[in-house]
């Protein structure tokens, strides 16, 4: 009797398991029948680099830098050399209005292309009617190339504006408030 309960229990559990698998088609053909209702956006976070690995990467192309430790947070502080360029009033203005409007398409056309391309960060003009019109800050390797960059801007060219260029210490990644 005890042998006839086991084969009964036995049985009963092969059957109970026994379910026809449905074949990968049907699966794949039911799924795309179901309407999905939510949409899964993947989001990629960037890989955070080290100071020492933006240092030692910066330092491959040619780029100043330095760093400290700050006292109050005990974060490493990477800086970085800039050069800022000063643009002042310059010795040429007999341009017709004409000839203004195109050289001041023009020079926005320039900083903006040095921006396109990494060269400059940020740009723009001073509030006031002073000698210094504004101010271009320029991420290159040296003063030489910032320099070339910025006698390139065609209000330059045409005399409208010079240029006073200078070495600029920045920490690096820190933004604008």
């Amino acid at each position: 009797m005890k042998r006839l309960g086991i084969i009964f229990s036995i049985g009963m559990l092969l059957c109970g398991c026994k379910q026809e698998a449905k074949k990968p088609t049907e699966h794949i053909s039911e799924t795309l029948n179901n309407p999905i209702d939510s949409v899964i956006e993947v989001v990629e976070v960037p890989e955070k680099k080290s100071i020492k690995h933006i240092k030692e990467a910066l330092t491959a192309k040619g780029f100043n830098v330095m760093d400290y430790v700050d006292e109050t947070t005990q974060d490493t502080i990477l800086m970085q050399q800039y050069f800022i360029a000063f643009l002042k009033k310059g010795p040429i203005h007999g341009q017709n209005e004409e000839e203004n409007v195109d050289l001041q398409k023009a020079h926005l056309a320039h900083l903006t292309q040095m921006y396109d391309l990494g060269y400059a960060d940020i740009s723009g003009p001073f509030g006031d009617d002073g000698d210094i019109r504004g101010i271009t800050i320029y991420n290159v390797p040296n003063l030489k190339m910032a320099d070339s960059l910025a006698h390139a801007d065609p209000m330059v060219k045409a005399g409208r504006l010079v240029v006073e260029v200078h070495p600029w210490w920045a920490a690096k990644g820190f933004s604008l408030r």
